[in-house]
């Protein structure tokens, strides 16, 4: 499991990242290599989701949206400096329950 959640973590900084540099680019003016650099990124954050070793493609990016969820929080309070309210906080809980549910319910 450990493995699992260290991949949605490199995935989710790859996708933020990526998603944040090419913002930075078309909104606030950057050079375009910031956005070339935010594409690469956004592709290596593709690759990373498919060293997950649970079989079910969607089932993968369905749990990797809650843990994008809360890094996509933690980045906002990091690097943009907009401190998460209550709300934000019980939102990501509750996403982090539903990844909990998707992944660790027993099957057969």
């Amino acid at each position: 499991m450990i493995y699992s959640i260290v991949l949605f973590i490199f995935a989710g900084l790859a996708e933020i990242g990526g998603g944040y540099l090419i913002w930075l680019w078309l909104r606030e003016g950057k050079p375009y290599t910031w956005g070339i650099f935010g594409g690469i990124s956004l592709a290596l954050y593709g690759v990373i989701a498919t060293f997950q070793s649970f079989p079910s493609f969607g089932r993968v990016y369905a749990a990797y949206g809650g843990i994008f969820i809360i890094l996509s929080v933690l980045w906002g309070w990091g690097v943009d400096k907009k401190t998460p309210d209550f709300y934000d906080w019980l939102g990501a809980i509750i996403c982090l329950v539903g990844v909990a549910v998707m992944l660790l319910a027993p099957r057969q």
